[in-house]
């Protein structure tokens, strides 16, 4: 009955491109159509976009670590087609769960504290979202709180594909952890872990109660230091700062990803995620400041035709409806249905 509903759901849309080669053992998106779709041109080579921080703008220079060199397949077993270029990836934003500081209401910044349960369970809810969208490559910041997130929400994943974290620290690193088998290869989706995506470095105000904080220096001044956009926290990032670097690395590391087709899923911090979110959307750093993100609640954009699209939240996983945002990855989505059952 779901998959004849599936089939009905899709079988007047257009087709709007090729899911990439890389989405190899994978399955396609859940996307709410209501929501409104906000697009913004790629260029040719890096790509060419309005700086994040205001009208008339140009992309960081700022220059960041390599990623890791690990290679997903190109073959797509559902289709046999290895010869079509991609033009069509996912992009999933996912802020990490409640942690331990977030419940006892301290600045927690660069400080590496884990999850809470509550926090466990939001990135398991998370993962439910996602289930059905293809991921090739994951991304997290170097925090212990986002790369739980992200591989708590990756157990919820129908594939099962388990999630390695890459290590090229160093030629050592890189041996140890080489894996030998190319089959098991194709069951692993690498997680590359990067600094850049760190939460902003809050300063002297990192293990500091923000109710007391507020009392001492009043409630203005906090509030400056945690919403403003240039004005850092004692010792401390301001949010342009954050973007700085979370942005460039986003341009340098990951559209590249993007470009080539891979869908990838970014599990990180308010501030990090909210500056790439500002880059993406072609926010001002005014309108920045107001958005608030939600912890454990995923995001999706689909990279398209030299577009972003924004697509907000997966929310129903289980209506066949939702999966429908382009022809040939809802036919996608069933076949693999069909495989599974």
């Amino acid at each position: 009955m779901a998959a004849t509903m599936f089939h009905q759901a899709i079988g007047t849309l257009e087709p709007r491109g090729h899911i990439g080669n890389s989405a190899l053992h994978q399955e396609c998106g859940s996307i709410p159509m209501r929501l409104m779709a906000r697009s913004l041109k790629f260029g040719t080579g890096p790509l060419k976009r309005e700086h994040y921080g205001s009208r008339k703008r140009s992309c960081g220079s700022i220059q960041s670590s390599s990623s890791s060199s690990y290679q997903t397949s190109e073959c797509n077993p559902l289709n046999g087609n290895t010869s079509k270029k991609p033009s069509e990836a996912a992009l999933i934003l996912i802020r990490h769960g409640e942690s331990l500081w977030n419940e006892k209401n301290l600045f927690t910044g660069c400080v590496d504290v884990p999850l809470t349960k509550k926090g466990v369970e939001e990135a398991i809810e998370a993962g439910k979202r996602i289930s059905n969208i293809p991921i090739d490559m994951i991304y997290t910041s170097s925090l212990i709180r986002a790369q739980m997130t992200a591989m708590l929400a990756m157990t919820q994943h129908r594939r099962k594909k388990v999630p390695i974290v890459m290590h090229d620290e160093n030629e050592q690193a890189k041996a140890w952890s080489q894996i030998f088998s190319e089959e098991t290869k194709k069951q692993c989706i690498p997680v590359v872990t990067a600094w850049q995506l760190n939460e902003r470095m809050y300063g002297e105000l990192q293990g500091l109660n923000k109710q007391e904080t507020a009392d001492k220096y009043g409630k203005e001044q906090v509030h400056e230091w945690r919403r403003s956009y240039d004005i850092p926290p004692p010792n401390g990032e301001s949010l342009e700062m954050c973007a700085e670097r979370a942005v460039a690395y986003f341009t340098q590391q990951i559209e590249p990803q993007l470009r080539a087709g891979k869908n990838v899923m970014i599990a990180a911090h308010g501030n990090s995620l909210r500056s790439i979110i500002m880059y993406l959307d072609k926010l001002t750093s005014q309108e920045v400041i107001s958005l608030e993100l939600s912890t454990g609640i995923p995001m999706l954009y689909i990279a398209k035709e030299e577009k972003y699209i924004r697509r907000g939240s997966p929310a129903a996983p289980t209506e066949a409806g939702v999966y429908a945002y382009t022809k040939n990855l809802a036919k996608y989505r069933q076949k693999l249905d069909e495989m599974l059952h």
